[in-house]
C-alpha cells in the first residue's frame, strides 16, 4: 500500500536516478474564468514558447486537452509535431458543459460550470467516450493519461476511464477540499481531497482515496503544506485564527504560479519544490493552464510584461529542478511504477 508516508521506490540513497519531473497543462479555452459564451483558442498560438522552454531543461509536458482545443487546428498541428518529436504527451481534460453531447444540468451551464461528476452516469460515460475518440482520431494517438475538469473525480469517473482505455489520472489534490466551489448550484460542490495520499497509488474502484493493488494509476499534483501551517499547523485549526492565518499564508501550497501571490510566484514555487525535495518524493508535478501563457488570456497574467515574469520565474523553477528532477511524462511514469511495484505485469 502507499499512503501519505512511506515511498515505494529506492531511497535516493539507493537510487542513482533523478526524481521525475511531470509537467501539466490544462490545455483549454481563453480566459475560462470569465465563463465566455464563446470560447476562443488563441492561447495555441503561445504554446510553442512554452514547449521551447521545456525542452532546454530536456522536460517534457503533458497538454491535458479539453473539446474546445482540439477542435482547434492551430493546436492540433502543434500536438502532432510534439508527438512526432517524442518531446511530450496529449491527455484528456473535460469540461462537461461545453464537451458533446450537451445535455442541459443547471439554468446556465456556461455561467455555472457543472462538474462532470454532477451528471447522470450514462452522461458521464458518453461525453467522455466521445471526446476520447474526438483526441484520438484527430491526433491520431491513443489517449493513455487525464486529469478531470475543476479537479472533481469520483469512483465512477474512475470506472469509466479504465474502460476506455486510460492508465494514469492527476486530478487528486493532496488535502485539498472542493467543496466550497460550487458547480450545479443544486449540488454539493467539488470533492473533499482531504486525507488523500500525496504518492502515487492505484485507485481502488470502490473508494478513491485508497490504494489497489492495480488499476488506474493516480499520480497526485505535488501540494505541500505551507511555511506556516509546518511551523504552527494548530492556527488552521482554531475557527478565530484561520481566517487571520490564510491572509498570512494559505495553508497549502501548490507548485504552480499562483495570481495573488504574483510579485512573489519565484520565493513560493522554489519553497514548494525544496519542501518536496526534503520528503524524499516518487515525483514532482507541476501544473499550469494553456490561457495563462497568452497576454490577457486569464486573470493572473493581463498582459505582456506579466508573462515576460512568469517566464523569468519559470526558466529559474526549471533550472533548479533539473539539478535533481529528470522530465517525464504521465505515461512514462505509469510504465516506470509498474516495472518498480509490479515486475512483469503489463497491463
Amino acid at each position: 500500500m502507499v499512503g501519505n508516508s512511506g515511498s515505494i521506490f529506492p531511497t535516493r540513497a539507493h537510487d542513482a536516478m533523478k526524481t521525475p519531473f511531470i509537467i501539466t497543462i490544462d490545455t483549454e479555452g481563453d480566459d475560462l474564468w470569465g465563463s465566455p459564451r464563446e470560447i476562443t483558442t488563441r492561447n495555441a498560438e503561445y504554446l510553442p514558447r512554452f514547449q521551447a522552454l521545456c525542452e532546454r531543461f530536456g522536460f517534457k509536458p503533458v497538454y491535458l486537452t479539453n473539446y474546445e482545443m482540439v477542435m482547434s487546428d492551430a493546436f492540433v498541428d502543434f500536438a502532432r509535431d510534439v508527438i512526432a518529436r517524442d518531446a511530450g504527451e496529449i491527455g484528456m481534460h473535460l469540461h462537461a458543459w461545453n464537451s458533446p453531447p450537451l445535455y442541459p444540468l443547471t439554468s446556465d451551464d456556461f455561467r455555472f460550470h457543472p462538474y462532470l461528476v454532477e451528471y447522470p452516469e450514462p452522461v458521464m460515460r458518453e461525453k467522455i467516450t466521445t471526446l476520447t475518440r474526438l483526441l484520438e482520431d484527430r491526433l491520431d494517438r491513443k489517449m493513455i493519461s487525464h486529469r478531470a475538469g475543476r479537479w472533481a473525480f469520483d469512483d465512477r469517473y474512475a470506472t469509466i476511464l479504465l474502460d476506455e482505455g486510460y492508465r494514469v489520472d492527476c486530478t487528486v489534490t493532496p488535502d485539498v477540499d472542493w467543496r466550497c466551489n460550487p458547480g450545479d448550484p443544486a449540488g454539493s460542490g467539488g470533492t473533499d481531497y482531504t486525507g488523500f495520499p500525496d504518492r502515487p497509488y492505484f485507485i481502488d474502484p470502490a473508494d478513491i482515496s485508497l490504494p489497489a493493488a492495480h488499476g488506474l494509476l493516480e499520480v497526485p499534483m505535488t501540494v505541500r503544506p505551507s511555511g506556516l501551517c509546518r511551523k504552527a499547523p494548530w492556527v488552521y485549526r482554531v475557527p478565530l485564527m484561520r481566517q487571520v492565518a490564510h491572509r498570512v499564508e494559505p495553508k497549502l501550497s501548490w507548485l504552480c504560479p499562483t495570481p495573488l501571490l504574483e510579485k512573489h510566484n519565484l520565493d513560493a514555487m522554489l519553497q514548494v519544490a525544496r519542501a518536496t525535495r526534503s520528503d524524499d518524493v516518487d515525483h514532482v508535478e507541476f501544473m499550469l493552464h494553456s490561457s495563462e501563457l497568452m497576454p490577457g488570456g486569464s486573470p493572473s497574467f493581463p498582459d505582456a510584461p506579466a508573462i515576460d515574469r512568469l517566464y523569468g520565474h519559470l526558466e529559474l523553477l526549471f533550472g533548479e529542478l533539473s539539478s535533481w528532477c529528470r522530465g517525464t511524462t504521465l505515461n512514462e511514469f505509469h510504465a516506470q511504477f509498474i516495472n518498480r511495484t509490479v515486475p512483469g505485469d503489463t497491463h
